[in-house]
């Protein structure tokens, strides 16, 4: 036998061969076994008895194909699907080729996500997690009012920060968050064990700000994640464990003194590992004097299957030597093993800590990834602030009626961060309550140059109301008088401006208060962008798709309503003549002057075979012809709701029917024109491609 079969076998006999199981032939030489791995678990009794192989077992499966559905305005009853073919098997397959392409558009146009969001209440610090590691546990978002997340991402009121150390991350981050084209979040780059305590203006005073909801997912060992990331098998060592809990107390510390009072921090990680778990959550219990709680969230959890969290454990080194207790460790592994990885000795104070109301959650139990999750309560200031804050009134109010959800700061920090002393841990040093963060940083310059820690971004200039940008704009669109000019921005101070964007008032009063102290990545939806030549059709500057359900409720003209029909139509053909409108839109267009326009679709009730929710469009009118200006995922997703089934042309077919419609169809100047900056302006953001959708006919409804 041959030393691939030998190998083949060897594999089949862990699990299956990793070349058939959806991880790809990169991975066929790695082994699912670890003995220490299998020992230390065992040991600890983290799995119920008699459980343990079925453990082991759905631990060397790869992760079911997971679909999760967040629309933003209502949930169906069940929010996720899941197939335990392979996500090979689905992107390979010929019969899957079209399921596989509608998993991609609309995952691209954003309606599923690939990111973790939380609904939350202003204002917060959210983590959206680029590596999705809490894709698996589906049926908790029940807890953090998924449900509301998007309805609260255009709230005028509130807004979402989030954060990750890693500087390329970020622009994951920026890519993910932008599908929600929401202009309540704020992407920004730091350690989240030391990120600074942000300023705010309260009526006209400094005020502090505290975070409703924070999401504290920190970096961990990763040993729920086996069955996604197979190299962890072979990388898993009790010492990763023992490295990390010294970063993720940090980050969580961290975390709490920066909640409001009254609310909420989730601690998570994608480990089941006791020391990264619960020894954190009791030793920040310990610490916090009172002033924090475990929440009991079994009501919040219908239909999730985890375990309560443990209330004893131990410490195995990577030569396998076991410690019960920090009086038994030599002196020699201090540096490496501290007092706050072990259970609290005194009985009673274990108990009131109540740490079964940690929630781990095993592979097996599922069919999920693992992994393990807290819910504090903060009750009072943490003890070490020097003074309690001053009483402010809460800057951005809720309505009485308003969902009480879940905050989150992001704690995504290298797993080789230096371990700081405990000294850092217990909070000597640690910024007070109420009192301001004395480290400033560097203004970013004007232009984007790469550097050590990554890219330094263009700062972002706030408009006046008396910029002259807004005069065309005003008029040519007909903005109603409420509308917020200043919480308009632009990321140059010099030249002409070629993108103009907008946030809320909220994070317009964040970001010009702590200019110098927090390091903004990204920020605000994009409402206008140029268009060369725009000035000849009125105006120089087109509505952004991005932005328009944000931007729309202010314009008061340049507006045609459109059917279904129409909208197919537009969606469907690149330059349609204005006479393939229906007569209604047809006599709309034909008053409005050639330039940028709003194509809007309102549901009729009376017809619930039609979509039931309102669609927004930009578009272009010109002289005698009419287009759409929507990326091309986003047009895949409107013409499914419609009922017409699209899908990608196979590459190079697709252009070269696209180059031999556009043969016979008029081409206006202003149109070439408008399209020809659309591409440009858009390249650097991932491009909205025009091109047409191929449609098939046999099922078009």
């Amino acid at each position: 036998m041959g030393k691939r079969s030998r190998q083949r076998q060897k594999n089949q006999t862990a699990g299956r061969d990793s070349r058939d199981n959806g991880w790809g032939a990169g991975y066929a030489d790695i082994v699912k076994e670890n003995k220490l791995f299998e020992h230390y678990y065992k040991e600890q009794g983290l799995v119920p008895d008699g459980e343990f192989e079925h453990f082991m077992e759905a631990m060397r499966e790869p992760l079911p194909a997971t679909i999760r559905i967040t629309g933003y305005k209502r949930y169906p009853d069940e929010q996720a699907w899941h197939t335990n073919m392979s996500r090979k098997i689905i992107r390979k397959s010929p019969l899957l080729e079209k399921f596989h392409q509608f998993l991609v558009s609309e995952t691209e146009s954003g309606n599923i996500s690939r990111q973790e969001a939380v609904s939350m209440i202003p204002p917060l610090l959210l983590k959206i997690e680029p590596h999705h590691k809490v894709k698996s546990l589906r049926s908790m978002w029940h807890l953090l009012n998924l449900s509301s997340f998007f309805e609260f991402l255009y709230h005028p009121e509130g807004f979402v920060i989030a954060n990750d150390v890693d500087n390329k991350r970020c622009y994951l981050l920026v890519h993910q968050a932008k599908r929600l084209n929401s202009p309540c979040i704020m992407v920004v780059n730091h350690d989240a064990s030391c990120i600074p305590t942000l300023n705010i203006n309260v009526d006209g005073k400094k005020g502090i700000l505290f975070y409703d909801r924070i999401l504290c997912d920190v970096p961990c060992s990763g040993d729920g994640t086996m069955r996604k990331n197979i190299d962890v098998w072979k990388k898993w060592t009790t010492s990763n464990s023992l490295h990390l809990h010294g970063l993720q107390l940090r980050i969580a510390v961290r975390g709490v003194e920066q909640l409001a009072v009254g609310g909420r921090m989730v601690y998570s990680t994608c480990s089941l590992n006791p020391i990264e778990d619960e020894a954190v959550i009791a030793s920040l219990l310990e610490k916090s004097e009172g002033a924090l709680e475990l929440a009991d969230c079994t009501a919040d959890l219908p239909g999730l299957k985890w375990m309560p969290g443990v209330t004893s454990w131990k410490l195995m080194t990577k030569e396998g030597q076991w410690y019960s207790d920090w009086s038994e460790v030599p002196s020699s592994r201090h540096t490496q093993i501290r007092p706050t990885m072990f259970p609290p000795k005194d009985p009673e104070k274990l108990i009131s800590m109540q740490l079964e109301r940690c929630m781990r959650i095993l592979p097996h139990h599922q069919n999920t990834g693992g992994f393990f999750v807290a819910v504090l309560v903060k009750k009072a200031p943490m003890p070490w602030n020097k003074r309690y804050p001053k009483v402010f009134p809460h800057p951005f109010p809720l309505p009485p009626s308003a969902p009480l959800p879940l905050s989150s700061q992001v704690a995504s920090t290298p797993a080789d961060a230096p371990h700081l002393p405990e000294t850092a841990v217990q909070g000597e040093g640690a910024e007070p309550e109420g009192e301001g963060d004395s480290k400033e940083q560097e203004k970013p310059p004007a232009s984007k140059k790469m550097r050590l820690f990554g890219y330094k971004e263009d700062p972002f200039v706030f408009l006046t109301e008396e910029d002259p940008v807004f005069t065309t704009i005003q008029s040519f669109y007909d903005l109603s008088p409420d509308f917020p000019k200043l919480n308009v921005l632009t990321r140059t101070h010099e030249g002409k401006k070629r993108h103009l964007y907008m946030v809320s008032k909220e994070l317009r009063n964040v970001l010009l208060n702590n200019s110098e102290r927090i390091k903004v990545i990204n920020t605000g939806v994009k409402v206008w962008s140029r268009n060369s030549d725009g000035e000849e059709f009125g105006c120089a500057f087109r509505l952004a798709q991005e932005g328009i359900y944000t931007l729309q409720p202010y314009i008061r003209s340049r507006i045609i309503r459109v059917s279904v029909e129409d909208i197919k139509v537009l969606l469907t053909q690149e330059n349609p003549f204005l006479s393939k409108l229906q007569d209604d839109a047809h006599a709309q267009a034909k008053k409005i002057c050639m330039g940028s326009i709003v194509l809007k679709y309102i549901p009729n009730p009376d017809n619930p075979a039609e979509p039931q929710c309102p669609i927004q469009l930009c578009g272009w009118r010109g002289k005698t012809s009419i287009r759409a200006f929507v990326p091309r995922n986003e047009r895949f997703h409107y013409l499914r709701m419609l009922g017409v089934e699209v899908f990608r042309e196979k590459q190079g077919l697709g252009q070269k029917r696209k180059d031999e419609g556009e043969a016979g169809m008029e081409k206006d100047t202003e149109e070439a024109n408008a399209g020809e900056n659309e591409e440009q302006m858009d390249s650097e953001n991932g491009g909205e491609s025009q091109s047409e959708p191929k449609v098939d006919q046999g099922t078009s409804s």
